[in-house]
């Protein structure tokens, strides 16, 4: 019996590249047909234009195309947690609808999971149609993330690759719903190998990721590696008090030995904003810390489903285990 590898592909509003990339996919793994069966996972995110009728199309010819679509958009980090949970594969590859990751690529990590690695990755080596601003950005952003992480960050690193089903069944077992999977594919551990890539630019329409979105994740991605931000605040309020106390000393002392003085407001003005900045800062760190706690402690769903492989969910039909919302076998 052949094993099955399972394509899981998160889709927002790319019903321009769906075709194409189906095209390509399908025509690059044709020589593993002889020995792997393929399921391919369309995850739709709540895209608002043709993308479901587009991948209800491919599936009318194609048994192994499969649709999930989301009952709205949550966001690819979750999009890619619901495909984790409804993928059926021995291995699953997870990549992109754009062509950015370019198919070819999957040869190489299936023949490294033949040799024993459970999770092979895809590493850039160029980002093609990337703004200079935006590569030098991303690097510094890994330089922080890689110096203060508890766990090894992989710069140049993102979704694409290849996961052995014990990969994706430790994934499942993690409940918690404020996600960053890059993350979490290097805190499971397990036998890993690289494999290196050209990203190349979108076959069609644009990135989805606009610069707030980035920001946000980039957030997400430092507060759940690493506690770092809130030691930075605690030592600069400790180096802020010693220093205020110091030049409270140096105020007395200059008192009692040349009397009172005037003078000083600009000083005073600038250490009140100072310390007031300090603490607004602070309260931020903390805050998105305790944003984190609130929303996992709210025990949600991480996700609902409104349709599967062409047929409706019921809202009765919904089980409901400790961290999704998931169907019965359909």
């Amino acid at each position: 019996m052949k094993k099955l590898i399972s394509i899981c592909v998160p889709m927002y509003n790319e019903s321009e590249n769906i075709d194409a990339f189906y095209k390509q996919l399908t025509t690059t793994i044709k020589p593993l047909t002889q020995k792997y069966d393929f399921e391919f996972l369309f995850i739709n995110d709540g895209s608002l234009d043709d993308s479901v009728n587009k991948v209800k199309a491919l599936a009318q010819v194609d048994s192994s195309v499969k649709l999930l679509d989301l009952s709205r958009n949550y966001g690819k980090e979750v999009a890619m947690a619901a495909g984790f949970d409804y993928c059926q594969g021995d291995a699953v590859i997870t990549m992109d609808a754009d062509l950015q990751h370019p198919p070819k690529v999957i040869l190489e990590m299936v023949e490294h999971w033949e040799a024993g690695y459970l999770d092979v990755y895809g590493k850039r080596n160029e980002r093609k149609g990337e703004s200079f601003i935006k590569k030098k950005m991303s690097e510094m952003y890994y330089k922080l993330l890689i110096k203060f992480s508890k766990v090894e960050v992989l710069p140049g690193v993102g979704d694409y690759r290849l996961l052995d089903r014990v990969c994706i069944d430790s994934i499942i077992r993690i409940k918690e719903t404020q996600r960053y999977t890059k993350g979490l594919y290097m805190w499971i551990g397990f036998r890993k190998k690289e494999v290196h890539f050209d990203a190349e630019e979108r076959f069609a329409g644009e990135t989805k990721w606009k610069f707030m979105d980035l920001l946000k994740l980039g957030i997400d991605g430092l507060t759940s590696n690493t506690t770092f931000p809130l030691k930075i605040a605690g030592i600069l309020g400790g180096i802020l008090s010693v220093s205020s106390i110091l030049y409270m000393v140096y105020i007395l002392i200059s008192t009692l030995i040349y009397g009172t003085s005037v003078p000083g407001y600009p000083t005073l003005v600038t250490l009140i904003l100072l310390l007031g900045g300090f603490q607004l800062i602070s309260l931020g760190i903390m805050g998105e810390y305790l944003g984190k706690i609130f929303h996992e402690t709210k025990n949600r769903p991480l996700y609902f489903v409104q349709e599967y492989t062409g047929e409706t969910i019921e809202l009765e039909k919904i089980q409901v285990p400790q961290r999704f919302a998931k169907t019965e076998s359909v």
